[in-house]
């Protein structure tokens, strides 16, 4: 591994602007540099590079990061691959350290995996072609399902023999460890013998972000009922199912360039669509959508066209999945195909022209797709139409910005024909649901129903609840830490207090913690920085050796500043000058979050002491929500106290 020194002085010494402009035509203008994103297509220039804080940010595909992930992405190199580039073109010696017993375990593990895997993706695909079984089974099946060899190739498909040991043996053959057979999914062990997983099934390899194989997914040819189509890897060191996409390796640059990402649920649906021209596919591989996946196209691009088949049963199970790229801020489109099609039969059929032109045709924003959806079942029926209403307002109460949920109201009062009155005040309800401004309603009825503990919403979830304003907290400490805020007197004497002082002390005397495990990672390391600039500071952070956290630092820096700053953006006062305004509110209102938190939590302790008949314990919650409400009405006050 190479040393931290060597990590630094590589950091330290490489030029971004310099290295940039090794491959683009930069031009300065203002404080910063700029040319036309190599990661998208476009005619006017929106790819920023700041050389005083050495990031880049294009504001037409969002994509961003330090001279490090600028070459690691330009040229398709690993993180180690860029910093050895960046040391020849800097003329700096490379010095490797030997990693400690733990760290050599847990890479050469991981390493070893990955090794394990790449053979199997490369026996599979041997098999494939050179067996008489692969050729006669394996290929003679893609070959049926209109696959090419340049797709087949492509995607590095192959087939595992219908003998229960084959791949096993061959694998401790050529000597890898049983350990890793076994952790890697690819083998299990039973009574002291190794047997292939995926045996008598055509092989689906699974690609991480950067191309390596990870995990593979296995369709049985056998017409047995009692087996499973589909067969994936398990979870391991190497593979996360949540958090991979199946086709992202090949199809994340064509959606940078096209800033569009169609989503479809198989395997052989992202093989047809990149067979037939459309590349920028990608596919949750059978599961249920997940945030952490919808996360990963949101680093590439906003815009998502959901494929769906013309299954409605199929596509009502799926429309949480809707609801959960709204939630992320992502733009969603939705396109049917014509029943008894899907992406994959519908591809097979029409040439590239014709489906590209079927889908800008028949994608529709996902109000008018599930307003027809829903309404088509509703028919005239009243009751059902007021459901039908009731779950469009949850979509659009689901969406982060302001703007674009008013443009979805104006859209659903249109298609649906109610006043858009009704309808803002139904998302305002549901918003204030959502965000837990809970009041419980004094009990209602018959004695018997008195006694009944009204449903409570689903308790929060702090590393979502708390992120924005955590995102702000650290955007202060950051970009401000060593300023001075205000100064105070103790004992006659004067003492200056700075943003990270003032943040740090109201955050720890409270003993406070960020939620966010991220958040809370970069407060830690911001605390143990002492001495150190502002600007020593950032560069830390940028050039961060854990990738996650310099891809969150330059997030935080690379974006618009948070709302407490535009609030004041209309004043011609320096930003520095209102920090003794904007730094105590952002804190105040971080408090009162947790506080509406605590008071979430006793709630849901008192129905469960409602439901036990706990008189006891219901006096002891109930003394506690009265003193949470007492300090939230405080924090109130003194917030308005400060706004106004």
């Amino acid at each position: 591994m190479i040393d931290r020194d060597t990590i630094t002085r590589i950091i330290n010494t490489a030029d971004i602007t310099e290295v940039i402009g090794d491959f683009l035509t930069l031009k300065k203008r203002g404080m910063n540099y700029w040319a036309c994103c190599p990661f998208h297509g476009e005619k006017t220039p929106s790819f920023s590079v700041s050389p005083s804080r050495g990031i880049y940010k294009c504001f037409g595909c969002g994509v961003a990061g330090n001279v490090v992930r600028f070459v690691m992405e330009h040229e398709k190199m690993t993180y180690v691959e860029a910093l050895k580039y960046l040391a020849r073109k800097y003329n700096i010696e490379v010095r490797e350290r030997e990693l400690t017993s733990e760290e050599q375990v847990a890479n050469n593990n991981r390493e070893s995996m990955m090794v394990l895997s790449s053979f199997a993706q490369d026996w599979f695909s041997e098999q494939l072609w050179t067996h008489p079984d692969g050729q006669a089974i394996g290929l003679s099946y893609f070959y049926e399902r209109g696959f090419t060899g340049k797709t087949i190739r492509k995607f590095q498909l192959g087939y595992s023999l219908d003998k229960r040991s084959a791949f096993s043996d061959a694998a401790l053959k050529a000597g890898y460890k049983k350990e890793f057979m076994v952790s890697t999914g690819l083998s299990i062990e039973k009574e002291d013998k190794l047997l292939d997983r995926f045996w008598g099934r055509v092989m689906f390899p699974i690609h991480s972000l950067s191309g390596r194989v990870i995990a593979f997914g296995a369709r049985t040819l056998r017409q047995d009922k009692n087996v499973a189509k589909y067969l994936n890897s398990p979870e391991s060191e190497i593979y996360s199912k949540t958090s991979v996409l199946y086709g992202i390796f090949q199809a994340k640059n064509t959606i940078i360039r096209s800033q569009k990402c169609y989503l479809v649920e198989g395997y052989t649906d992202v093989l047809s669509m990149h067979q037939a021209g459309i590349e920028n596919v990608v596919a949750s591989s059978g599961t249920s959508l997940t945030t952490e996946q919808i996360r990963l196209i949101k680093r590439f691009t906003p815009n998502v066209t959901v494929l769906y088949d013309g299954d409605a049963a199929g596509i009502k199970a799926s429309l949480r999945g809707i609801d959960m790229l709204l939630e992320e801020g992502m733009n969603v489109k939705v396109a049917l195909f014509p029943d008894g099609e899907d992406p994959d039969s519908f591809a097979r059929k029409h040439s590239s022209t014709e489906l590209d032109a079927f889908l800008k045709e028949n994608e529709k924003d996902f109000i008018s797709f599930k307003t027809k959806l829903l309404h088509d079942e509703a028919q005239n029926d009243p009751l059902r139409r007021a459901e039908l209403i009731k779950d469009i307002v949850r979509s659009i109460g689901a969406i982060p910005d302001a703007i674009t949920r008013s443009v979805y109201v104006k859209e659903c009062s249109r298609l649906m024909n109610i006043g858009e009155e009704v309808l803002l005040s139904e998302v305002a309800k549901f918003r204030r649901k959502k965000l837990y401004d809970y009041k419980p309603d004094m009990p209602v009825g018959t004695p018997e129903e008195t006694h009944k503990p009204a449903p409570l919403p689903e308790p929060i979830d702090p590393n979502r609840y708390f992120e924005k304003a955590e995102e702000e907290i650290m955007y202060y400490l950051l970009k401000y830490g060593t300023q001075h805020l205000f100064t105070v007197t103790h004992n006659e004497q004067e003492r200056a207090i700075s943003v990270a002082e003032y943040i740090t002390g109201e955050l720890l005397n409270d003993e406070m913690e960020l939620k966010n495990p991220l958040y809370g990672q970069l407060f830690d390391e911001y605390r143990q920085l002492t001495g150190e600039s502002d600007e020593e500071r950032v560069k830390y952070f940028i050039n961060h050796p854990d990738g996650t956290l310099s891809e969150l630092a330059i997030h935080i820096l690379s974006d618009l500043p948070p709302l407490t700053v535009q609030h004041f953006a209309n004043s011609q006062e320096p930003e520095t000058m209102r920090l003794p305004r904007i730094i105590p509110k952002v804190i105040l209102a971080y408090k009162a979050r947790s506080i509406k938190v605590s008071e979430d939590e006793v709630l849901h302790r008192l129905q469960e002491a409602q439901a036990a008949k706990n008189e006891e314990e219901m006096n002891t919650l109930l003394e506690r929500l009265r003193m949470l409400q007492k300090h939230s009405t405080r924090l109130s006050e003194e917030l308005k106290r400060l706004i106004f």
